[in-house]
């Protein structure tokens, strides 16, 4: 009885390290079948690359000669579909926000 339970014990425990041990391997690309009247094509597919996110800076230096001048006389320069708005107090361009509305250093010199 005793070389009994001590082979089953051994056999419980030889299992117990092998189906621990497995180590997860990835598959190949999942690959689609697209089934016509004639004949199936194999499609693989790709994963999706996405594209890096680009850094929008909130402030920037220009020269004034390259910004333009708008209708009422405030400077405003135009980087990557983004409009940056002069301040007259350290020269430097702003992206745009609702509160230069009410700020007095991004209105016109004249106003």
């Amino acid at each position: 009885m005793f070389k009994i339970n001590l082979v089953i014990l051994a056999f419980l425990g030889v299992v117990t390290l092998f189906s621990c041990s497995k180590k997860y391997h990835p598959s190949a690309p999942v690959a689609n079948t697209i089934e016509s009247d004639s004949s199936t094509v194999l499609v693989n597919k790709e994963p999706v690359k996405t594209k890096p996110k680009t850094v929008i800076p909130k402030v920037i230096v220009v020269n004034d000669k390259v910004a333009r001048k708008s209708v009422d006389g405030r400077f405003y320069y135009d980087l990557q579909g983004h409009r940056y708005w002069r301040n007259n107090k350290d020269g430097k361009y702003y992206l745009f926000n609702k509160s230069m509305f009410n700020d007095e250093a991004f209105k016109a010199k004249g106003n």
